[in-house]
């Protein structure tokens, strides 16, 4: 029979993973919500649980087979060892999914951040697309992990979204996360170079990335 510890684990991880498919359905339907700390929790209605670290998750009831199976689901078979050296989530890429694009839009995250300053991701106006997050969890397990971006346009404010990617396990491989479909702005006065801010935190307000691109928005591809 479980303990009272192992118990509260698994209700922990289960609301994990109720509230990341439930919050991923809201904020896909919701396009305008404050990308301020504050007002993402307080629209979410998100109350984080008790963090364990991963070796406490480790060491409950090594001997219970059911149990070692529902943490492997979520740690993987073996956990990968501790990198101590940088931070707990390391993002490595950002890919636009569009199956009109002549060719795969994809920024490289893990070199000089500024360079992306420097160029522009192109989409034809009206165009629907998906943003596409590459990441690693290098040591413990990351709750409530959140992609954020605010679109500018001339310095103005055009737009900001903020989506909950969800809780995971350290894995040595990169896990992924696909936003909800979106839509590029067209018409004529649509048309031209915006600047966005992204970055990636958690619920402890941890950020583990924040980053500027540009995107420029066309008539046609070319």
């Amino acid at each position: 029979m479980l303990g009272v510890d192992v118990c509260e684990f698994g209700g922990q991880v289960l609301e994990l993973l109720w509230l990341s498919m439930c919050y991923r359905g809201l904020i896909g339907e919701k396009k305008d919500l404050p990308v301020e700390e504050d007002d993402d929790d307080r629209n979410l209605n998100y109350n984080p649980p008790a963090q364990k670290s991963l070796q406490e998750i480790q060491d409950l009831d090594k001997d219970d087979e059911s149990l070692v199976k529902y943490k492997q689901t979520l740690l993987g078979p073996e956990a990968p060892r501790a990198d101590e050296s940088g931070p707990n989530v390391t993002v490595t890429r950002l890919t636009l999914l569009c199956d009109d694009a002549p060719e795969p839009i994809s920024m490289d995250l893990t070199g000089d951040l500024s360079a992306l300053r420097e160029k522009s991701v192109s989409l034809q106006e009206g165009a629907r697309y998906r943003l596409k997050i590459h990441f690693k969890v290098n040591r413990e397990i990351v709750s409530g992990l959140k992609y954020r971006h605010v679109t500018y346009r001339k310095g103005v404010r055009v737009n900001k979204l903020v989506y909950m990617v969800g809780s995971y396990g350290p894995r040595a491989e990169d896990q992924e996360f696909v936003s909800p479909a979106d839509e590029a702005p067209k018409g004529l006065m649509s048309r031209g170079p915006y600047q966005v801010r992204s970055c990636l935190v958690d619920d402890d307000k941890n950020v583990f990335l924040s980053w500027e691109w540009n995107l420029n928005v066309s008539k046609d591809w070319n």
